[in-house]
């Protein structure tokens, strides 16, 4: 088990507003959430928006909706405030410009000239005779007459960070020790030509400035760690920041299909598809949780407050870990089979007046045919959205009331399912009660005993015409809630096709 940390945890989430939000983005939030809160730290929401030809406040608004969506709560950040921001990166530029000055003139970056024709000219020269291509130092110690050459030729310089000729070691929390060489890790570029800081200055930097001890991200970010470990030091000796770099950890890869990294244009990385195709919040977040970590051998289902108590980041696997649609469906089946029916039925009312089945807020009518529906449906559904169609027949109005074609093309318009109809229409005509009991009673006479047939082919028929579809709440009480009007109607209606 990792010890507690000597100091208060402080660590951060921060995407980029560039495109729909996506599940790895989700899963490296969660670890951070479930991370400062198993240690009773802050966990910070930083927007990294200095990408002006990439970021949109549509995606900036829906990273807010999606955090929300899954209840994360933050503790500085967007929305909420906090002693380190403002936490958009694009309310920071003058911090940026004000220490990448520093840097230049404490010697701990330089104004490189080189183009990139020069630049591509060398790396190819490096490869062909065998040396680890990159930045190899041009400009590094450049004298006043070179650089004042490139001056009068025009060239705006870039920003470039002096990296120590040294190998650098660090103990990641996932991997453990790992080192860099230094002839793999080059001088890089902190500032571009147009003075736009990269995020190769402005992550370090907002990580010292926020007191930040702790950084949990995606293992594509792992070659970038030496560089920021070495800026972490070189902003230290400047006075900006503790000298101390965070704690790194590099979470496993979330593989899709044909064992390849999952990418955000997935169909299966679409975090909004999981929201509108009716998945619960906790029950994403219970699956995404296992793509590289478990709370135990033997048991997938767990609470986001049972996670938190049970999160330590030394029993993240460093592997890769496959996203399987069918296990986050059952897990998500699970977490709403739990639900108190109540609150699965207050769920489904987002979905049902999407459809333009119930007014948001419901009628008293409409709250009341919900409530004593959702228990019907709560132990079939996999998600939310299958409330439309699970219920639909309940609350549609009868002028809209249609049957699914390819149904009752099977069931009811043969021969047989036309003498069905009419024996159940028959039958149920005459009853006094309209209960569930009663209903069961006289279909089981009808169907069963005067038409003799069997129990699993007896009611097919029946139920397409009352409730549109092959499958559906139990028939008997579905129509007890239907009452006898509309349900008789409708088997008229089917006779009548």
């Amino acid at each position: 088990m990792t010890d507690a940390p000597a100091s208060p945890v402080r660590v951060r989430f921060c995407p980029s507003p560039t495109g729909s939000p996506h599940v790895g983005l989700a899963r490296t939030a969660l670890f951070n959430w479930a991370f400062a809160r198993h240690h009773g730290g802050t966990f910070v929401f930083r927007v990294e928006d200095t990408d002006a030809a990439r970021d949109s406040q549509e995606s900036y608004d829906t990273i807010l909706e999606v955090m929300r969506w899954l209840g994360f709560d933050w503790d500085e950040g967007p929305e909420v405030g906090g002693d380190f921001g403002p936490y958009r990166q694009s309310e920071r530029f003058d911090t940026y410009a004000e220490v990448a000055d520093k840097l230049l003139a404490a010697g701990k970056a330089y104004h490189c000239y080189c183009s990139q024709a020069e630049l591509d000219e060398r790396n190819e020269k490096a490869r062909a005779e065998g040396r680890t291509p990159g930045y190899d130092g041009h400009c590094r110690d450049l004298g006043d007459e070179a650089r004042a050459a490139y001056v009068e030729e025009g060239r705006r310089p870039v920003v470039r960070f002096r990296m120590p000729d040294a190998a650098i070691t660090f103990d990641d929390l996932v991997r453990g020790e790992i080192t860099f060489q230094s002839e793999h890790v080059p001088d890089y570029v902190l500032v571009r030509g147009n003075g736009h800081p990269l995020y190769t200055l402005v992550n370090p930097l907002d990580d010292a400035l926020m007191e930040i001890t702790h950084v949990l991200r995606g293992e594509d970010l792992l070659s970038s760690t030496p560089r920021q470990i070495a800026l972490h030091a070189a902003l230290a000796e400047i006075g900006v920041g503790s000298g101390t770099p965070p704690r790194f950890g590099h979470l496993p890869y979330v593989m899709g299909q044909g064992n390849r990294k999952l990418s955000k244009r997935d169909p299966e990385a679409n975090l909004l598809g999981y929201r509108d195709q009716g998945f619960l919040p906790e029950g994403l977040l219970n699956y995404l949780a296992l793509l590289g970590w478990a709370i135990a051998e033997d048991r997938d289902i767990f609470s986001m407050e049972e996670m938190v108590a049970a999160f330590e980041i030394d029993r993240v696997n460093p592997n890769p870990a496959r996203f399987d649609l069918k296990k986050a469906e059952a897990i998500n089946a699970t977490h709403l089979r739990a639900l108190p029916v109540e609150e699965a039925a207050r769920r489904m009312v987002p979905f049902l007046h999407a459809a333009g089945l119930v007014d948001d807020p419901l009628s008293r009518e409409e709250s009341s045919l919900l409530a004593a529906a959702s228990p019907l449906v709560q132990e079939r559904m996999g998600n939310l959205a299958e409330s439309v169609d699970m219920l639909g027949f309940l609350f549609v109005a009868e002028d809209g009331f249609a049957l699914d074609p390819a149904d009752a093309a099977k069931l009811v318009e043969t021969e047989d399912g036309q003498t069905v109809v009419r024996a159940a229409r028959e039958a149920l005509g005459s009853l006094d009660a309209w209960t569930t009991e009663s209903i069961e009673a006289a279909l089981r006479s009808a169907l069963i005993e005067d038409l003799g047939l069997k129990p699993r082919n007896a009611f097919g028929a029946v139920r397409v015409a009352i409730t549109g579809r092959r499958i559906s709440p139990p028939l008997f009480e579905s129509m007890e809630l239907l009452g006898r009007e509309r349900s008789l109607a409708r088997l008229d209606g089917a006779v009548a096709a």
